[in-house]
């Protein structure tokens, strides 16, 4: 039991580094790795090697796949292109397996040093992710000595023996119950420094060892294939292609594992070596054999996963991507463009708002109603995303951002609620009564009306630019348009003071349109307070003078 233990809590400390690394790498450069991506789609092999070239630096190809899909998703880039670039990928995850069937374990005193000292003297959130790096590294390879040195004992005993005897003569076997661990480890390299392990022990052997590497290959490719399963069919189709490819290749070597291991004994008499060549020459293999293929292999994704028939979903969020969450930066920016999006819906629902008010019709204010759907479920949507992220370790800027979007969002949902449950209401009401707002009356509300309008469009501005001249101006308004409700309640007063019938039936309506319209304005002026408290402008809720 002690030593299942050891053994157990070596996988799982290398898993651990393996995403250490990761994640070091794509919040350091996350967002240049993105656009390395979608640029490299100008021939296949500029694709190929594109994926290869980021795949080695994350040494995931499954984060690589998430990557393309999730572009794939948003046709940024075509299918014969991706299927490339996941084929550089696959090969790309075989470099370090190179590199770690060689003993340098004591390289793991060294990586640690450096990736804690540097991640503990440093603020900086990209020295601090290369520090994580360096971290990861060092865990890794601390990790595999564990493992090493907790795996001797089993050459001795009968155990693993028994255990790996259904799987030495049944291949099949091994290569479901290997694809089945890479898929659950997500991780095919942790499952290949696991079998070159236990090779280069002599506790498994060398043709069993094989079987389950192209298992391994099979289980790394299901992965963003599951992960991908509920998205759109066009972001599915470069990791369904993906693992079609894969699984193709390891058929085709199946039947030729007893040659395979004579071959690349050539190579390297270490056994160790041999399951990482093995590994490696699987991958260049299939990249050799379906690069120049590319297209049918995507003409035949594309017809088992076609467009979905009909709209698109419009409740769905369509920047919020889970594999962005790794990248702070970029996550945040996916947040403000969801933001935006909400914040659109909601100018499109005050706009027509004034129409309905006017002289709408009932299906018209079901339209705008149906409209309101969309913001509450943006804005559950970014709250969610940006929870999620708030886990994540994030500097004191990206933590602020964090507040600012959520702030705003809050804000924009409040304003869909007012439209929709107060001047929506208002306007059933007025079509239901048959009463009418007098002209002068009409004016005055339109004014207003156009004026927070404005307003609203000025803070979509202001959340993307963060300008504190358009953040000052924006305050300003807000007492504008205090003034202008309270001169407009005057006037229609006076008008009910004159006798006016139209003013008297509809002075309810019109006194609650004037007030719901101010509220609206004061969500809408939020955004400019804290842009203006960092720049010392404002004092207690009031502007300074300039």
């Amino acid at each position: 039991m002690e030593l299942l233990i050891n053994i157990a809590g070596g996988v799982a400390l290398l898993l651990w580094g393996v995403r250490m690394v990761r994640t070091g790498v794509t919040r350091a450069f996350g967002s240049g790795i993105r656009r390395g991506v979608a640029a490299a789609t100008r021939n296949r092999f500029s694709s190929f090697l594109t994926g290869l070239g980021v795949t080695t630096i994350l040494q995931s190809s499954t984060a690589t796949a998430l990557i393309v899909g999730s572009f794939g998703g948003r046709r940024m880039i075509a299918v014969p292109a991706g299927l490339a670039l996941m084929l550089g990928a696959d090969v790309g995850s075989t470099i370090v397996v190179q590199v770690l069937a060689f003993d340098v374990s004591w390289m793991s005193p060294v990586f640690l040093f450096i990736g804690v000292t540097a991640f503990l003297s440093s603020e900086n959130s990209r020295r601090r992710a290369i520090a994580r790096f360096f971290i990861g590294l060092g865990l890794m390879l601390l990790a595999i000595k564990m493992v090493m040195l907790a795996s001797v004992p089993l050459r001795e005993g009968p155990t693993v023996s028994l255990l790996l005897a259904p799987l030495q003569s049944e291949p099949m076997l091994a290569i479901l119950f290997a694809a089945l661990l890479t898929w659950l480890a997500h991780s095919s390299l942790t499952v290949i420094v696991l079998i070159m392990t236990l090779v280069s022990l002599g506790v498994m052997e060398i043709h069993l060892a094989i079987a389950m590497v192209l298992g391994a290959n099979i289980g790394s490719a299901i992965t963003p294939v599951a992960m991908n399963w509920g998205s759109d069919p066009a972001a599915r189709r470069v990791p369904v292609g993906n693992l079609l490819m894969r699984t193709t290749g390891v058929i085709l070597a199946f039947g030729f594992i007893p040659w395979i291991v004579p071959y690349f004994a050539n190579f390297s008499a270490d056994s160790a070596h041999m399951v990482a060549n093995v590994h490696t020459g699987f991958n260049l293999a299939v990249a050799v054999i379906f690069l120049p293929f590319v297209s049918w292999v995507a003409r035949l994704v594309t017809r088992i996963l076609p467009d979905r028939a009909g709209p698109d979903d419009i409740l769905a969020p369509k920047h919020l991507e889970e594999e962005s969450l790794d990248t702070p930066s970029v996550a945040l920016s996916a947040a403000a463009r969801e933001t935006l999006r909400m914040g659109d819906t909601v100018e499109i629902m005050l706009s027509r708002t004034m129409d309905v008010l006017r002289d709408g019709t009932l299906d018209q204010i079901k339209e705008i109603e149906r409209e309101d759907d969309v913001v509450d479920s943006l804005h559950e949507a970014v709250k969610i995303y940006l929870t999620k992220l708030s886990r994540q370790e994030l500097d004191p800027t990206e933590s602020r951002r964090v507040v600012e979007i959520l702030t705003f969002t809050t804000n924009l949902e409040h304003i869909g609620d007012i439209i929709d449950k107060n001047l929506l209401e208002l306007a059933t009401k007025k079509l239901k009564d048959g009463s009418t707002f007098s002209k002068d009356g009409l004016e005055e509300l339109e004014a207003l009306h156009s004026d927070v309008l404005a307003n609203l469009k000025l803070s979509l501005s202001i959340f993307m630019t963060g300008d504190p001249r358009l953040a000052r101006r924006l305050m300003e308004q807000k007492v504008h348009i205090r003034e202008l409700e309270q001169k407009f309640s005057e006037a229609h007063y006076n008008r009910i003071r004159d006798g006016k019938m139209e003013s008297l039936n509809s002075s309810s309506l019109h006194l609650d349109v004037l007030r719901d319209l101010k509220r609206i304005n004061s969500h809408i002026t939020s955004v400019a307070y804290p842009i203006l408290e960092s720049t010392g402008q404002i004092s207690e809720s009031r502007l300074r003078d300039e």
